[in-house]
């Protein structure tokens, strides 16, 4: 019974970990027999406890799995291995506080165990921090523990978190390959940000002179036609402008000065009252606006209305 469980456990351990086994192809870790050397140690009971805890996880039972890994946490208070299994499973829980604190303990024990690492890279980050806090925690000044730092922010494209946490450390080859790696990533990702920078500023800049020289157009034909009162012909303009250039109220004038001067006094004023939701800062247009929707009261026959917006004009502009 005890070499059945403990092939069911090697087994169930090696599938959960092969994921680990493909990212860290590069240190060559062997899942399995690493499984079945830490199974090896353990009495039937702590290796029940732990199967039950691999299987509670599995099926997402997550308050479950912990109340396992507890028990085995209670036969063996110091195994870095339940310690990490604990901080996983209160990660997948979204107790992101007891991850961090069950991943801190692991990787305090074995520092320079990949895995323990990501654990608590992954706790911080969930809580929207960095182990950057930490450092103070941990034996950061462990040179394959920043390795396997950098290493992690380079496959989550952090280049320079990946930069800082190699830096000022004596580098091995292979250390300063990665270094290197990171570099020219680094180099890449600001030569794609200028190039996408360049091309957003200068089609905003296009966009800006071709809107800026419609407007002028608009702007030049208006007036041109006002002096010489062809009212239909400036209404349909002014509503084609607006059409184009909703944000211009000079449009929305010259639109509603037609209506008025053709004795449609309703539309010219709900033309002029949105007119001035656009108006900023151009006093010797708002004066024309007044004017227009007092001539549209005048026209309508409401005195007091009319009266309002003419005391709203400003002598001098």
């Amino acid at each position: 019974m005890k070499i059945i469980n403990r092939l069911k456990i090697v087994l169930h351990l090696g599938c959960f970990l092969v994921l680990f086994s493909v990212l860290a192809q590069e240190d060559k870790i062997n899942v399995e027999e690493s499984a079945a050397v830490f199974l090896e140690e353990y009495s039937d009971n702590f290796q029940e406890q732990f199967f039950e805890g691999l299987k509670q996880k599995g099926i997402e039972n997550y308050d479950k799995a912990i109340k396992y890994f507890l028990k085995c946490k209670e036969i063996d208070a110091e195994s870095t291995v339940v310690s990490h299994e604990l901080a996983k499973v209160y990660l997948l829980n979204k107790e992101y506080i007891n991850a961090q604190n069950y991943a801190l303990e692991a990787l305090n024990k074995e520092p320079e165990n990949l895995w323990y690492l990501y654990t608590l890279v992954t706790a911080m980050q969930s809580q929207g921090g960095t182990v950057g806090s930490l450092t103070q925690s941990m034996p950061y000044e462990n040179i394959i523990l920043r390795e396997n730092l950098g290493k992690i922010y380079y496959s989550q494209k952090n280049y320079k978190g990946a930069l800082a946490a190699l830096e000022g450390i004596k580098k091995s080859k292979k250390q300063q390959d990665l270094y290197t790696k990171i570099e020219e990533a680094v180099k890449k990702q600001e030569e794609e940000k200028t190039s996408v920078s360049y091309t957003v500023t200068n089609t905003v800049s296009t966009t800006r002179t071709k809107t800026d020289n419609g407007v002028q157009a608009y702007k030049a034909r208006l007036k041109g036609l006002i002096s010489i009162k062809a009212y239909s012909i400036i209404k349909q303009v002014a509503t084609e402008a607006v059409e184009q250039y909703p944000l211009q109220p000079y449009f929305y004038y010259t639109q509603a000065y037609a209506l008025n001067q053709t004795k449609r006094y309703r539309e010219a004023i709900a033309i002029l009252e949105v007119s001035l939701d656009y108006l900023v800062d151009d006093i010797s247009l708002a004066n024309k606006i007044y004017k227009e929707l007092a001539n549209g009261y005048t026209g309508l026959n409401q005195t007091s209305r009319a009266n309002m917006y003419l005391r709203k004009i400003k002598p001098g502009f």
